[in-house]
C-alpha cells in the first residue's frame, strides 16, 4: 500500500470534515494510505503572516520538520491556504538562510526542502484519477464553475501550479468524470478569506459577487478545493441572499466529492450531509 503524509490543518478536523472524509474515501479506494503528520500545529493561516513573519515562517516549518522525523518524502496539504504557507516557508528558508540558522538554533527545526508538497489536485492527479477512471459510469453530466481562490495560484513563482488568471487543472479533471465546466470571471478571486469572523460584511459581497456570476453563467455548481472557500460561500448563504436580494440555490461542492459522485460512492460516505445548500440534482 502506497503510504503518503496528510496535513489536515484545522478546518479538516472540523469545520470541513466531510472534506477530509471524501478525500479518506477516495484514498482507500485506491490503495493509498494517508498517514497524518503527528503532533502537528496550526500552519498560520490566514492572519499570522499578516502579524509576524517569523512566526509565520516557523509554524509551518515546525510541521515540515515533524513530516521529516517521521520520514515522510511527499505530503497532501488539501487546504488551499495550508499548501500556500507550507510552500512559501519552504521556500523562504532555502532562500534565507539568517532565517533558518534562526529556526534551528531557537527551535531545532531543521528544514527539509526535499519534501514534496502536493495540493489536492496534484493528489488527485498523480495518485487517484488514473486507477479510478475505469470505474467513472455515473458521469457527473452538470454545467460547473471551478472556483480556485486566491490561495491554490498565488504566488505564481513560489507555488508554480497552473496558470495565475485562467488555470485549467480543476476544470479539465472535472471534464473526465463528465461535467462542462464553464468559462467565467471569478475563478481565481478572493472569498474574503481571513474575514470570515471578523468583518463578515466583506466576505458577503465578495462571495456574493461569486455566487451571483456562477449563476448568470448557468453553472449548477460551483466546485471548489479549498475549506475556507467552501465555508464562505456555503455557510454564509442566508447573508449572501440578503445581499443578492434573492434567494440562491448553487450548491458548493468539494472537487473529491464530485469525484466520488461520478464514481458510484453514496452520498453520505462523501459528507453531503454537512454542506448548507444541498445539491437538488444528484
Amino acid at each position: 500500500m502506497t503510504q503518503i503524509g496528510f496535513f489536515p490543518g484545522c478546518s479538516l478536523k472540523g469545520t470541513s470534515s466531510e472534506y477530509a472524509q471524501s478525500i479518506f474515501t477516495l484514498s482507500k479506494m485506491v490503495g493509498i494510505n494517508l498517514v497524518e503528520i503527528e503532533d502537528w500545529n496550526c500552519c498560520g493561516a490566514s492572519t499570522v503572516h499578516n502579524i509576524n513573519n517569523k512566526l509565520s515562517v516557523t509554524l509551518p516549518a515546525r510541521i515540515l520538520t515533524l513530516a521529516k522525523q517521521q520520514k515522510l518524502t511527499e505530503i497532501v496539504a488539501p487546504c488551499a491556504a495550508c499548501y500556500n504557507r507550507l510552500c512559501i516557508a519552504q521556500h523562504q528558508l532555502k532562500i534565507n538562510k539568517f532565517l533558518r540558522n534562526q529556526l534551528f538554533e531557537t527551535f531545532q527545526i531543521c528544514i527539509d526542502n526535499n519534501i514534496s508538497i502536493l495540493n489536492i489536485i496534484q493528489y488527485i492527479e498523480k495518485y487517484i484519477f488514473e486507477k479510478i477512471k475505469e470505474k467513472i459510469i455515473y458521469f457527473f453530466k452538470y454545467p460547473v464553475v471551478c472556483y480556485y481562490g486566491c490561495l491554490l495560484v498565488r504566488p505564481h513563482k513560489i507555488l508554480n501550479f497552473d496558470r495565475l488568471e485562467d488555470p485549467q487543472s480543476m476544470d479539465n479533471l472535472m471534464k473526465k468524470i463528465g461535467a462542462l465546466p464553464i468559462d467565467w470571471a471569478y475563478k481565481t478571486e478572493c472569498c474574503g478569506g481571513g474575514f470570515s469572523v471578523s468583518r463578515t460584511d466583506i466576505v458577503v459581497k465578495l462571495c456574493g459577487e461569486i455566487i451571483k456570476d456562477a449563476i448568470n453563467k448557468g453553472a449548477e455548481a460551483i466546485i471548489v478545493a479549498c475549506p475556507m472557500c467552501q465555508s464562505n460561500l456555503d455557510t454564509r448563504r442566508s447573508c449572501i441572499n440578503n445581499y443578492l436580494h434573492k434567494k440562491t440555490n448553487i450548491p458548493v461542492i468539494y472537487i473529491t466529492q464530485a469525484i466520488g459522485l461520478a464514481i458510484g460512492i453514496k452520498k453520505k460516505d462523501l459528507g453531503f450531509k454537512k454542506l448548507f445548500v444541498k445539491p437538488t440534482f444528484i
